[in-house]
């Protein structure tokens, strides 16, 4: 999800392009068609439902159908429609147009941004969803994409690509549950993560948000499903609806680009980017979330072939299709054309995300004018409602306050601390200046993250682009640095290095990235060290103290000049509000153990570079991860 409206763009060919079909390729058809099985079997529920009957009570199926038959059709139009609450004109319209979803897209907290004031502002909302004719309540959705980001106070966990080097999927399972508990406390039920992107180009913007490069990461992280919503939809507390995202090969478009297209054949899409999907509708997903990327021409949100022949019939997926934000304007300038195309194409739940009445209006007309088939509403109306019940909103559609306590809990900072420790790679230790002792008589630090949690924690926190500075609780690498070094110890600190001197036994330059997201984060160019970056690294390495270098980043930078100047590296991604866990590994406590789940470039001319590319003579290896006293 996004936070501005994008240009809307034609439909590749005119309104009566065709996407093309896919065909099934042969390496993969087996496993496809051994996964359909897989997914037809069990309790007799499409994938993507979980939540089985109760005794005594109608089944799920049959509570849909009866609704439905009771809904006019503006009514089902209104649970099509997603819209961010900073948009809405006034509460009582939540239950005028029956509205199914109302979310808090980055920058859009509740007047007091806590987390009871985020359970009072989503109460409200679902008050005035309930004064409807049929009292259907509303799905809240936020993207926690690492944590619970948007709530000041809350948890920030480290971004995917940082959980994608620890390899752990039983800590991704953790730290989504932990995720899920937060937001159920604060009354968000519907989290539009995981993102299950195959990053295949480091310019991308989204980089952060990928897993890794291959899809087998992603793969083994259809745990971050089970861990927000349980073993089933609705069967625990603080049952959470995930979203897969991006449908699909969102990280395979030309340069990264967030708009871009992504011109790759049926092998490279099964091969590359649809396993990471197939694997989270096994573990139950009950969302999927379309980009706003092209595949070779065709703007996936009017993808028909891809999201319905492919996602909803060949993988038989059952649950909820929602757009991302204002994905109508990624297919055409005609608004009516837009939206008949976007719902034709199988999208269920439509994130406006701003002119509600507009959306209805038009897609009524639509709908009586016969363009948009009764069919198609009625289906998409159907996962919605069904996700809902499995979701027990019906039953209890407020807040569980018994989880207020557990947003930025001592247990889930821990947590969070464990996660850095085990995401952070190190990809240089000549001479094993690592670990330090804590016996180090004097320490300098440097750089422009080491005293700034905002840039640990990168974008998507309490904004979409995130900031630098103090914006979350937390504890910076320079706070923990010293905190860690024995008695007696010298920690000086200077951001430009200035105040260094040849006196120091070692300095510790903390550099990178400042926050950004999508869009703002794209680059046209190879990602590398700003000028302020290598100020700082020049005055240090004047001053010929040995330094090692924490890089905060969100994608691998080209740093083959400078690292012959450092003694070690270590790449700490955008580890969120922990700085501890950094420094548990500089001085020991923990041994790092993370690969690379992207590699690393040597020069801009390799972009973009994948393992598996021929030739491939990247700096570090995909995969690559040094230990204390050996090479893994």
């Amino acid at each position: 999800m996004r936070e501005r409206v994008h240009a809307a763009r034609e439909l590749p060919g005119g309104r009566s392009a065709r996407p093309p079909r896919l065909r099934t390729h042969p390496r993969r058809a087996l496993g496809l068609a051994v996964a359909a099985a897989l997914l037809a079997c069990g309790d007799g529920h499409e994938a993507g439902a979980a939540r089985p009957q109760q005794p005594g009570r109608p089944s799920i199926a049959s509570r849909v159908a009866e609704l439905l038959g009771r809904m006019t059709l503006d009514e089902k139009l209104g649970q099509m429609t997603l819209i961010d609450k900073q948009f809405l004109a006034t509460e009582s319209d939540i239950a005028t147009y029956g509205l199914g979803g109302l979310c808090s897209g980055g920058g859009s907290p509740p007047a007091t941004n806590t987390p009871a004031g985020w359970a009072d502002m989503v109460d409200g909302f679902q008050r005035a969803a309930l004064s409807s004719r049929l009292a259907i309540p509303i799905l809240y959705g936020a993207d926690a994409v690492h944590g619970h980001g948007d709530v000041y106070g809350a948890t920030v966990f480290p971004h995917n690509v940082g959980l994608g080097a620890a390899r752990d999927p039983q800590l991704v399972q953790e730290v989504a549950r932990a995720t899920a508990e937060e937001m159920a406390g604060t009354g968000v039920r519907w989290n539009f993560a995981p993102s299950v992107a195959v990053s295949r180009d480091a310019r991308s913007g989204r980089t952060f948000e990928s897993f890794g490069e291959v899809p087998e990461i992603a793969e083994a992280y259809a745990t971050f499903v089970t861990g927000l919503q349980g073993s089933r939809l609705g069967g625990a507390p603080a049952s959470i609806l995930a979203t897969a995202k991006h449908w699909i090969a969102d990280g395979g478009t030309t340069a990264g680009a967030q708009y871009g297209d992504a011109p790759i054949g049926d092998a490279e899409l099964r091969a590359i980017h649809m396993p990471p999907f197939l694997a989270a509708i096994r573990a139950g997903v009950g969302a999927i979330m379309i980009g706003h990327n092209s595949v070779n021409g065709t703007p996936m949100h009017a993808h028909r072939a891809l999201v319905t022949e492919v996602l909803k019939g060949e993988l038989r997926f059952g649950g909820l299709v929602v757009s991302d934000w204002n994905g109508t304007g990624d297919v055409g300038e005609d608004y009516a054309f837009a939206v008949r195309s976007v719902v034709n194409a199988g999208i269920d739940m439509v994130m406006v995300p701003a002119d509600y009445a507009t959306f209805i209006a038009t897609l009524r007309d639509e709908v009586n004018a016969g363009r948009v088939p009764m069919s198609r509403i009625d289906d998409a109306v159907r996962r919605i409602l069904t996700k809902k019940l499995e979701l027990g909103l019906f039953d209890q559609p407020f807040t569980d306050r018994r989880f207020l306590s557990s947003v930025g809990s001592a247990a889930h900072r821990e947590l969070a601390r464990r996660a850095v420790a085990a995401s952070l790679v190190l990809l240089k230790n000549d001479g094993g200046i690592l670990p330090l002792a804590r016996s180090t008589r004097k320490i300098f630090v440097a750089g422009k993250s080491a005293d700034d949690v905002g840039n640990m924690a990168g974008g998507w926190t309490i904004s979409w682009q995130g900031s630098s500075g103090d914006v979350i609780p937390g504890t910076t690498i320079l706070e923990a640095i010293r905190d860690t070094v024995g008695p007696g110890a010298t920690v000086a600190y200077g951001r430009d290095g200035s105040g260094v001197d040849a006196s120091f036994d070692v300095a510790v330059a903390v550099v990178g990235e400042t926050p950004y997201a999508e869009n703002v984060g794209d680059l046209a160019d190879a990602p590398v060290l700003d000028g302020e970056d290598l100020a700082t690294l020049d005055r240090l390495r004047g001053s010929g103290v040995p330094t090692v270098v924490v890089l905060v980043t969100g994608r691998p930078l080209l740093v083959t000049d400078q690292l012959p100047g450092w003694r070690a590296l270590v790449v700490a991604w955008l580890p969120g509000s922990e700085g501890q866990g950094v420094v548990d590994v500089l001085f020991g406590d923990r041994a790092p153990t993370g690969k690379l789940p992207l590699t690393w470039p040597r020069s801009a001319s390799q972009l973009p570079l994948n393992v598996g590319a021929r030739p491939y003579d990247p700096l570090f290896p995909y995969g690559f991860g040094l230990t204390y006293g050996a090479l893994r």
